[in-house]
């Protein structure tokens, strides 16, 4: 089990990837309702916290269609992927509305250090930065040391699992293995544990990230007590 303690009076800052949001056609419910049950209870016992979310596979259909048409150049490709992260934003801005800050935000160097509300939603920035990185950006604007990414995955493994049988699950991993196995460049719909750019960017700040199965808010829930929780560490 990976452990480690969440710097005190600072709020979370929880990476959604899109695919939790949005799995297949539609938005999935049943994690949002699970979502919002987590977020209460940290609301609860004082806590505030940042949600990015990603694009899902409302992204992804967007990048195909207009790939399936014509060939699309890199940067229309990226916008595509950044409304549909805007669009998820706001289904999650309006899910909170009662406790969340009003305006979802865009640009991760114009987030107010201090805010009333509980919540503070975040999404796309522009073109070249995936939602890992404007998280990270938050989070060091914030000056929180750690980011939680959660996605579909339970760890993140010494060598790509699609390619070899034998890869196994690590519980700690430093910045520069990891980027010897996803790269260090970034393209549209580009599918890693996290995000190349992003990699580089808490690399270069020493800042950490928990890699968590988005669909296990117990688990979440242990690592936020500073409890054993399954996931990667990455830092």
């Amino acid at each position: 089990m990976s452990k480690i303690v969440l710097q005190k009076n600072k709020p979370i800052i929880l990476s959604i990837g899109g695919s939790l949001i949005v799995p297949s056609g539609s938005p999935d419910v049943m994690f949002l309702k699970a979502l919002k049950k987590f977020v209460d209870a940290q609301i609860k016992i004082g806590n505030k916290i940042v949600i990015v979310s990603g694009g899902g596979k409302t992204a992804r259909h967007y990048i195909d269609a207009a790939s399936g048409v014509q060939k699309v150049v890199d940067e229309d490709l990226d916008w595509l992927g950044i409304h549909a992260t805007r669009l998820n934003g706001h289904l999650l801005r309006t899910i909170f509305r009662k406790v969340a800050h009003p305006a979802v935000i865009k640009d991760p160097t114009k987030t107010p250090r201090k805010w009333k509300s509980s919540v503070l939603i975040a999404a796309g920035w522009k073109p070249g930065w995936s939602t890992d990185y404007v998280a990270c950006r938050i989070a060091k604007r914030l000056g929180v040391d750690m980011v939680i990414n959660a996605s579909n995955i339970d760890y993140v493994y010494d060598k790509d699992p699609k390619k070899f049988k034998d890869a196994v699950p690590v519980e700690e991993m430093r910045w520069k293995a990891f980027q010897d196995i996803v790269g260090y460049t970034w393209h549209p719909g580009t599918s890693a544990p996290f995000d190349v750019v992003a990699s580089g960017f808490c690399h270069r700040n020493k800042m950490k990230v928990a890699i968590v199965n988005g669909d296990d808010f117990k688990n979440i829930s242990a690592l936020v007590a500073g409890r054993g929780f399954r996931g990667t560490i990455l830092e």
